[in-house]
């Protein structure tokens, strides 16, 4: 795509569209606000990062909000439905199983690959009157007033918007700009990623599977093949990238097990540290920051990217309510940071924990786990729970995450 007409004054200006990017301007579509998106690599070029063959799992809030912003319909064509999923503790005696009819819900969540829902959020940005996007062009640096943030692009014209929102990655420039420092703990850990073509179907069937060297998830996904995730030590990871096809089957096969059949092909593998990381604040003077700029966090619940998009549903509906009001102003801003905090700590604290509680060795720690996945089997209360996590971890949900409008009467 070439570079949109130059844009120099906004009321928002979203660095970053990515899935999360692009999905807060969709949503902001719907006010009468004048939105630019500043994306580095256009998504039809085979390098974009976040419109890759990669395949994320949807939770039925992301479902919920693709619906209001007009793009499940194209979405749901390629995705591919998880209906149980298989908790299990390998050489132990405990499994786990939560099945979406037991909790009177189709699906407990969907796996698509990132491609599918960049090219239907940008297909749908395109026909957005009062969404400018500027790509390719890169943010070289960004100035904090107390009237607006100066953007110096590489690539197009400068900009000038009330409200900047940092989407820009884990790395966000934006958010260095404002202040915010991010935290960032580093697990030792690195997953490979690819796809896996087994001998059985996976039934709709997604297993996580806690190894010694880390845990190993399989998603469902299209044609019967199905996404791994498989956590290593870095040397560990280093050594099985570098194996031929045959070998690399034969470990995951060891490690996974047999559940799926024989492990008959494997397509391109990548390879990602991982870390933990965490901003200060979602917020700063004239700065909102959502998704891997404000939170990322290790894969094993999977629910990196459901959390990033409630971020921009939630940003969303607080400048829905604020029409009239900056967009930029600091107590609307404290009002977004405000609303994320409690969803935003609860999530991380989980997901953090399941890393740190599976990664002991000792053996009375082991047996334990071992108990509580049988205990948490036998709890229909706890799953329950658990399955809720599709919709939302923690505090009040964002409308586009219940299935509301944005704007309009809400009964």
């Amino acid at each position: 795509m070439s570079a949109a007409a130059p844009a120099t004054v906004a009321d928002v200006a979203i660095v970053g569209g990515g899935m999360v990017g692009a999905s807060l301007a969709l949503a902001l579509s719907a006010l009468p606000l004048e939105v630019v998106v500043v994306e580095a690599t256009p998504p039809e070029d085979g390098a974009q990062p976040s419109f890759d063959t990669r395949t994320t799992a949807l939770s039925n809030g992301t479902r919920r909000i693709f619906e209001g912003l007009g793009v499940w319909d194209e979405i749901v064509r390629e995705a591919t439905p998880i209906r149980r999923i298989h908790v299990s503790d390998r050489g132990r005696f405990g499994s786990a199983v939560v099945d979406a009819a037991e909790q009177g819900i189709p699906a407990l969540g969907y796996v698509v690959e990132n491609r599918v829902v960049g090219r239907a959020l940008w297909r749908r940005l395109r026909l957005c009157p009062r969404i400018r996007l500027v790509s390719p062009a890169t943010v070289t640096a960004a100035r904090v007033t107390d009237a607006a943030v100066h953007l110096d692009l590489d690539g197009a014209d400068a900009l000038v918007a009330r409200l900047a929102v940092a989407a820009d990655g884990a790395g966000s420039l934006v958010r260095e700009a404002a202040g915010v420092a991010a935290e960032r703990w580093d697990y030792d850990q690195t997953a490979v990623i690819c796809q896996v073509t087994p001998d059985r179907f996976h039934d709709h069937v997604a297993y996580e599977r806690f190894t010694p060297s880390g845990p190993i998830a399989v998603l469902p996904a299209p044609d019967g093949r199905v996404g791994l995730v498989w956590t290593l030590s870095p040397g560990e990871a280093a050594r099985v990238m570098a194996l031929a096809d045959a070998p690399f089957l034969a470990e995951l096969q060891a490690a996974f097990g047999w559940r799926l059949g024989r492990l008959r092909a494997v397509a391109r593998r990548v390879a990602y540290p991982l870390a933990l990381t965490r901003a200060a604040s979602s917020s700063a003077p004239r700065t909102a920051i959502i998704g891997a700029a404000a939170q990322g966090m290790h894969p094993i619940a999977g629910q990196g990217f459901n959390l990033g998009l409630r971020d921009a549903a939630t940003l969303a509906e607080v400048l829905a309510d604020a029409q009239g009001e900056d967009p930029g102003g600091a107590a609307l801003l404290e009002r977004y940071a405000e609303w994320r905090r409690m969803d935003r700590r609860a999530l991380i604290a989980f997901t953090d924990g399941l890393v740190r509680l599976f990664g002991i060795p000792w053996e009375p720690v082991k047996r334990a786990r071992g108990l509580g996945l049988v205990l948490f089997d036998l709890s229909p209360p706890a799953k329950s729970a658990l399955s809720r996590l599709s919709l939302g971890f923690a505090g009040r949900l964002p409308r586009l995450a219940r299935g509301l409008p944005l704007v309009g009467p809400v009964s």
